[in-house]
């Protein structure tokens, strides 16, 4: 199959939206900080463990965003500016004190991605409500999402074991034992769709995923690799093809926990499948009438909308697909 330069264009990924300055310049300036926090203007999103709040409002559906004041105590994380000057922090906090600071109780059930409730808070993760989402709440939650589950997991110093401390606006801790600086970790990872002389293409399916989901495959990049060349060894590590001419058509951050997905196409010169059964429970190839048919019969489901796999998948056959997993 021949790629046009518009063929591979994906176009808006959902998780790659944002509509902010990230305001790198105001991290450091404590004071700052301090007093931006302090004006009433301020909106502040609460995260719980990759979750937040969510409200359905007419056709819209929109985070719940407090005042500095309104906001429980946590640990804080400047997000940015939008284009009116007013700034937005993240604080990780239970879920629950934000209910009893006066919304519904009933916040705290996790919801499907259609099943918001006219008016009533909800939590919800990216998976449930990224692609409800507008583009300014959008990207505020994944950066949100992304800095709260980096902090979770670097409270110590790798080099000395020492409790580190929050700095610069939350993308930073510091040791106080060494004095060692430690910046928010993003893991690279190559994600692709394999298409052969036939016009085919290959998905996959995991062992831990029920029988019929199936998506492209992918990969983290290796110390001192190449995106291109992670992308020619996964294809050979997880199903046995040997591909050539990757290319890059967009990215997307994925914070479950941390990835940075790097999308491709690439061409197999083989196709015979040899899957690895510690990754790969199942491989198959799909001409665009055996795609389309394995999905209205129900025997195959595809990707969410909210991710990068499910618009390579798009992007290749030519418009939109239904069957969500």
């Amino acid at each position: 199959m021949e790629i046009t330069a518009e063929e591979g264009v994906l176009g808006p990924l959902l998780l790659a939206r944002g509509a902010i300055d990230r305001s790198a310049a105001h991290r450091g300036d404590a004071e700052w900080l301090r007093r931006t926090w302090a004006d009433p203007a301020t909106r502040v999103v609460v995260v719980d463990d990759g979750r937040a709040l969510v409200r359905r409002r007419g056709g819209e559906v929109g985070l719940v965003l407090l005042s500095s004041a309104e906001a429980p105590e946590g640990e804080r994380y400047l997000l940015g500016l939008d284009a009116d000057g007013t700034a937005y922090f993240a604080v990780a906090a239970p879920l629950a004190e934000t209910a009893r600071g006066g919304l519904a109780a009933g916040a705290l059930a996790l919801p499907g991605a259609v099943a918001l409730p006219e008016g009533e808070p909800v939590a919800a993760g990216l998976r449930q409500a990224g692609a409800l989402l507008a583009d300014l709440d959008a990207g505020l939650l994944v950066h949100a999402v992304a800095l709260e589950a980096w902090h979770s997991t670097h409270e110590f110093c790798p080099r000395c074991g020492s409790r580190t401390e929050t700095r610069a606006g939350g993308h930073m801790r510091i040791c106080p034992g060494d004095g060692s600086q430690h910046f928010p970790r993003v893991d690279p990872a190559v994600i692709m769709l394999v298409h052969d002389e036939a016009d085919r293409c290959l998905l996959a399916r995991g062992p831990q995923w029920p029988q019929g989901r199936m998506s492209v495959l992918a990969g983290f990049v290796e110390p001192g690799e190449s995106l291109e060349h992670a992308v020619i060894r996964e294809v050979a590590e997880e199903v046995g093809v040997s591909v050539v001419a990757p290319r890059y058509l967009g990215s997307q951050p994925w914070p479950f926990p941390r990835s940075l997905m790097l999308g491709f196409f690439a061409r197999a010169t083989s196709t015979e499948l040899v899957p690895d059964a510690e990754e790969i429970a199942e491989a198959r190839w799909f001409s665009r009438t055996e795609l389309r048919a394995a999905l209205e019969s129900g025997e195959l489901r595809l990707p969410p909308s909210v991710s990068i796999a499910r618009r390579l998948i798009e992007t290749w056959y030519g418009e939109e697909l239904a069957g969500d997993w």
